[in-house]
C-alpha cells in the first residue's frame, strides 16, 4: 500500500511537470523576457581590461542587490552569513536573495514574466535550456561588454559544448570534466559500495562479489544484526537511484553495442542478473520495504545513525557530512568502500562522474537589473581565488597555503570539520557553496573532504569511465519520441521497483516481459535511433573515434 501510494505521486508529478514543460517552451517563445539590464551603462564605473577581472576595477558604491533562482527546494539560501557567502558579498560588494523551487515554481517565472537576476537549473536537456536565446544574455557578449577576463577562467571546452544553434553559449555549469580532467587523475569517483567497518570485522571480511556470495553474506547480516538494515541504497527517483545506472556502471555494464549505437543498459542479461539476486535477498527479508518510500532525508536520516549494514552508495561527497557525523560518534564502526557486487561475465567498474555537462548550470536573464555585476559573479567564482575559497575559505583564517601550491585546513577549522559538521557547514559552508565549482581544486588539498569519504575514494581510483557519449542524446523536447521516453522511463522506475520486491521467479519474469512489450508500444526502435545519431554527433564534437 504504501508503495503504491509513493508511486501514484509520482505519476501525478510527472503529469504536472509534462505540462510545466510545455508551457515554458510557450513562455520562452511568447514573451522573450524583457531588456532591462541590455543598456546598463559602465562608463562612469570602470574600463575593461582583458587582464583584470572587472569586479577588482568595478567603482560602483551602492550594494548591487540580486535575486538568484536555484530550481532545487533543498538548496541553502542563506547569504552573507558564513565564511564563504560573506567574503563573496564583500569582495563584489553584492547582496543576493536566493529562490527555491521546483520545475512548476520554475515554470511561474516564464508564464508570469517576472524573472530572477539569475537562475540556476540542473536538467540540460529542458526546454527552459534549450529556448535560453530567449530570455538569457549570451555570456560570450556580457564578457565582451563587460567582463573579458571570464574568458580567461572559463573553459573553452565547456563553451563550446554548451553553444546553441546561434554559435553562442548561454548558460555555464560546475563540475565540468573534459577528458583530460579524468586523464589527470584529480577527479576522484563518486559511488561506493561500502560497509560498516564492525559489521564487516565480525563476518571475517567476506567477499560480495558473486550473486551467491551476495545473498549469503546478507542473510548473515540479517541473524547477526537483527537491528540493523542490512542493504541500503540511495533514495529511489529519478533514473531509479544508485539500483539503476549506478549499479550498472557498478559492475561494468557496456555503454553501447560493439557497432556504436545505443544500448539498453537497463535489459543487460549480467545487470538483470543482479536484479534477479536483490529480489533473493527482498524475498530473505534483507532489503526493508521502507528502503523504497524513503526519501532522501529519510535516507540521510539511517546514514547518519550507522542503521544500514552495507550500502551501494552514489554520491559520497554530498553525504559526506552525514557519514562523518556517524563516523565521528562512533570510532572504528565507520562505513568502507570494498568490492562488493562484480559483473558476472568478467566486466570492470566503469564508474560514471560529473561529465562534461556538468551538474548545476547557470544563466544570467535578460530582466538582470545588473548584467555587469553578474558576470563578474561569473568570473569571481570560477577564478582561482573564487574556486579558493569556495572549497577551502580564506588564506590565514580558514586555511594556509604551502610551498609547493597545496592547501590545508588550519587545526581548529579541521576539529570543526571532523568533530561537528552541522556547525562546519553553518559556519563555514566551504566545499557547500559551489557555483561553478571544479574537481580539480578539490585535488588541492587532503582537507577538500572529510575524512568519512577519503577511504571511498582511494578504492575508486582507476575505476572512472567518462560517460561523455551518453550525454544530452535524448529526443528533443516536445516530440512523440520525447513523449514515448519520458512514460518508457516512468515505467521502467516502476518495473526495477516491482522486479526487486516480485514474490517469486514467475513474478519478476513476467514483470520483466510487459516492461519489453511497453518498449515496442512507445516507439522504442526509434528512441534508438534518435540516441545513436546524437551519441555519433557527441563523439565527433569530441573528436571521439
Amino acid at each position: 500500500m504504501k508503495m503504491n501510494k509513493v508511486l501514484g505521486n509520482k505519476g501525478v508529478k510527472l503529469a504536472l511537470l509534462l505540462m510545466a514543460a510545455m508551457l515554458v517552451v510557450a513562455g520562452c517563445s511568447s514573451n522573450g523576457g524583457s531588456k532591462k539590464g541590455s543598456d546598463v551603462s559602465i562608463e562612469d564605473r570602470y574600463t575593461v581590461d582583458p587582464e583584470t577581472p572587472a569586479w577588482q576595477l568595478d567603482k560602483k558604491s551602492e550594494t548591487t542587490e540580486l535575486t538568484w533562482y536555484v530550481n532545487a527546494d533543498w538548496w541553502n539560501t542563506d547569504f552573507g552569513k558564513d565564511v564563504v557567502t560573506k567574503k563573496i558579498k564583500e569582495d563584489l560588494n553584492i547582496d543576493i536573495k536566493f529562490i527555491t523551487g521546483d520545475d512548476t515554481k520554475l515554470n511561474t517565472f516564464f508564464a508570469g514574466g517576472d524573472m530572477p537576476d539569475l537562475l540556476t537549473i540542473f536538467d540540460s536537456n529542458s526546454p527552459v535550456v534549450q529556448k535560453a536565446a530567449t530570455w538569457a544574455f549570451p555570456l560570450n557578449d556580457l564578457a565582451e561588454k563587460y567582463d573579458p577576463y571570464f574568458n580567461k577562467v572559463a573553459a573553452a571546452d565547456t563553451l563550446n559544448w554548451f553553444q546553441l544553434k546561434d554559435g553562442k553559449t548561454y548558460g555555464y555549469p560546475n563540475y565540468s570534466n573534459t577528458q583530460a580532467d579524468y586523464d589527470s587523475g584529480n577527479i576522484p569517483a563518486k559511488t561506493a559500495f561500502v560497509i560498516r567497518k564492525d559489521v564487516y570485522e565480525a563476518l571475517g571480511s567476506p567477499s560480495f562479489g558473486t550473486p551467491e556470495e551476495f545473498k549469503n553474506v546478507m542473510n548473515q547480516i540479517k541473524t547477526q544484526f537483527p537491528d540493523m538494515i542490512p542493504f541500503g541504497f540511495n533514495s529511489i527517483g529519478e533514473g531509479t537511484g544508485s539500483l539503476g545506472d549506478v549499479l550498472q556502471d557498478f559492475i561494468g555494464v557496456p555503454l553501447e553495442t560493439e557497432d556504436g549505437k545505443f544500448y539498453n543498459r537497463n535489459l543487460d542479461e549480467d545487470y538483470l542478473t543482479w536484479l534477479k539476486t536483490l529480489n533473493a535477498v527482498y524475498r530473505d527479508g534483507a532489503i526493508s520495504d521502507d528502503s523504497f518510500a524513503d526519501d532522501g532525508t529519510g535516507f540521510e536520516e539511517k546514514v547518519k545513525s550507522g542503521k544500514y549494514a552495507t550500502m551501494l552508495l552514489d554520491g559520497t561527497p554530498q553525504q559526506g557530512g552525514n557519514l562523518q557525523i556517524f563516523m565521528s560518534a562512533n570510532p572504528g564502526k565507520e562505513y568502507i568502500a570494498i568490492d562488493g557486487p562484480q559483473s558476472t561475465v568478467g566486466h570492470q567498474p566503469t564508474l560514471n562522474q560529473s561529465g562534461i555537462t556538468g551538474w548545476m548550470i547557470s544563466y544570467i536573464t535578460k530582466d538582470c537589473k545588473d548584467p555587469a555585476k553578474a558576470i563578474q559573479i561569473f568570473t569571481y567564482l570560477l577564478s582561482e581565488e573564487g574556486q579558493k575559497l569556495m572549497n577551502y575559505g580564506i588564506e590565514g583564517e580558514t586555511y594556509k597555503a604551502n610551498s609547493d601550491g597545496t592547501v590545508e585546513l588550519l587545526p581548529e577549522v579541521k576539529d570543526l570539520q571532523l568533530n561537528n559538521a552541522d556547525k562546519f557547514k553553518k559556519d563555514y559552508r566551504m566545499g557547500e557553496f559551489m557555483f561553478f565549482g571544479h574537481d580539480r581544486h578539490k585535488a588541492l588539498s587532503k582537507d577538500a573532504f572529510p575524512e568519512s569519504i577519503k577511504q571511498m575514494q582511494e578504492w575508486g581510483q582507476g575505476k572512472l569511465k567518462p560517460h561523455f557519449i551518453l550525454e544530452n542524446i535524448n529526443p528533443d523536447q516536445g516530440t512523440a519520441e520525447a513523449r514515448g521516453l519520458t512514460a518508457i522511463n516512468t515505467t521502467w522506475n516502476t518495473t526495477m521497483v516491482s522486479m526487486i520486491r516480485a514474490k517469486d521467479d514467475a513474478t519478476f519474469d513476467s514483470t520483466l516481459a510487459d516492461y519489453k512489450a511497453f518498449l515496442d508500444k512507445n516507439s522504442w526502435d526509434k528512441i534508438v535511433e534518435i540516441r545513436s545519431g546524437k551519441m555519433q554527433a557527441n563523439k565527433e564534437k569530441l573528436g571521439i573515434k
